[in-house]
């Protein structure tokens, strides 16, 4: 069974949006929070944001503060990134995770979805 599924991704043009989602099985349901990772090619896997299901607060790194935002939808069981004033370094497979406990560790989440490209032209 799939428990995360993200989709959404694609090739933009630099300054340009794009919406992930992020679906998540109701047997993540114990799992409060949901991060958001990427990776690009020959990099480690990098912590992008976060929101916790109860309450909705964010968390972000530094590099997309401002230009991201992550939202959700409770009823839908659906995690949102907005991305926008995307840059080529932007690029990478971008994945969701939920976890217990809010953290920017990916090796601290439970489970993970397979991840969908951003791919961002200069």
């Amino acid at each position: 069974q799939v428990l995360l599924e993200e989709s959404g991704g694609g090739l933009v043009q630099a300054g340009g949006s794009l919406r992930l989602s992020c679906a998540a099985s109701t047997r993540t349901k114990s799992n409060t929070y949901i991060g958001w990772f990427r990776q690009a090619p020959g990099r480690e896997r990098e912590f992008v944001g976060g929101i916790r299901r109860s309450g909705g607060s964010t968390d972000y790194a530094a590099s997309v503060k401002g230009r991201f935002t992550i939202a959700r939808d409770n009823a839908k069981n659906t995690v949102y990134l907005q991305m926008n004033s995307l840059k080529p370094e932007d690029t990478a497979v971008y994945y969701c995770a939920a976890a217990g406990l809010p953290s920017s560790r990916w090796s601290t989440y439970d489970y993970w979805g397979q991840g969908t490209q951003v791919t961002v032209s200069s």
